[in-house]
């Protein structure tokens, strides 16, 4: 009985040293800045709220400017991470660019909702090649020429005037070009675009899907319809390339790999080479497991199994 005793006391004993390492753990604190893609930036807020939870002593700070300034920002170091909505270029990686991919979106072809051939654009679509007459060569300048009718109003374009990821998709999309490339009236920012849109009847242009939507209703914003992409090419939307009229179907379908990649693309957080700081490496390691639940829920793809695997072996 005296070594059941001793023994269960030793154990106690043991337990209670546990409890109180565990207890004496020092709390993880510290502060993350971020900048970059419009893209991700809804994205990343939410991670930001939810790991802040998690360590409420760890501060994070983030602001959108475009991809060009995350990048720029992050191999200045004058972040800990940039938000970048393209590939990185090889350029970049000599300066020391290091990334991971930590989601995934795409860019849509916005209208207005009031443009007054809206019933045609949306049986017909937009191909890729009528979209390179529109922001490439300059070919197309009425709606009359996009839709093969008779119609002189002309198509007001707009295209970004900041360096960003989606202007560099959509160029890449379109033959392979750059941003530069693209035609159009340059407004600031995803933001800016939409609201150009919103403001304009018959206005084109382009977002990220997280500005086409409103991710509470699942319906494209007030004022805005995204305009479908005719895949195929036969001068109509098919069935199964009718999958515009809410955000979880769209998500769903580049998923599917029914959506063109590009204009679908990965989204990445960006580094002047590998992170060393631990507050910084917790909130990577937290993007690429926990952190994946919120991107459907937001608006975006959630990434593979193995690219998430890749992720967190560079993050080690």
């Amino acid at each position: 009985m005296t070594r059941i005793k001793s023994t269960l006391l030793s154990a106690l004993f043991l337990i209670g040293v546990l409890n109180n390492t565990q207890a004496a753990a020092p709390a993880l604190k510290g502060q993350i800045t971020l900048s970059g893609a419009f893209a991700l930036y809804p994205l990343a807020v939410k991670w930001a709220d939810e790991f802040k939870k998690l360590h409420p002593e760890v501060k994070i700070d983030i602001s959108a400017g475009g991809a060009g300034k995350g990048i720029t920002d992050a191999l200045s170091k004058v972040v800990d991470l940039g938000m970048v909505s393209r590939e990185i270029h090889p350029e970049e990686l000599k300066k020391g660019a290091w990334s991971i991919a930590v989601a995934k979106d795409a860019v849509v072809f916005t209208v207005n909702a009031k443009n007054p051939k809206l019933k045609e654009l949306l049986a017909k679509g937009i191909s890729q090649t009528a979209a390179t007459k529109l922001y490439i060569s300059g070919e197309y300048k009425t709606w009359g020429k996009l839709i093969g009718i008779k119609s002189e109003i002309p198509i007001h374009l707009y295209n970004r005037s900041d360096a960003c990821g989606s202007g560099e998709t959509l160029g890449k999309y379109l033959g392979g070009k750059k941003q530069e490339n693209l035609l159009g009236t340059a407004v600031f920012g995803d933001p800016g675009v939409a609201s150009a849109v919103q403001k304009d009847p018959i206005a084109l242009g382009y977002n990220n899907i997280s500005y086409a939507y409103d991710f509470k209703t699942k319906k494209t914003n007030p004022g805005i319809i995204v305009l479908p992409i005719d895949v195929n090419n036969n001068g109509k939307i098919d069935s199964d390339e009718n999958f515009y009229s809410s955000s979880d179907q769209l998500i769903k379908a580049i998923a599917e790999g029914k959506y063109p990649s590009p204009p679908a693309r990965d989204l990445y957080f960006v580094s002047n080479g590998r992170p060393t700081n631990p507050v910084v490496i917790e909130f990577l390691k937290y993007v690429l497991s926990e952190g994946q639940k919120q991107n459907v829920p937001n608006g975006f793809i959630s990434l593979p199994k193995e690219k998430l695997k890749i992720g967190l072996a560079k993050i080690k």
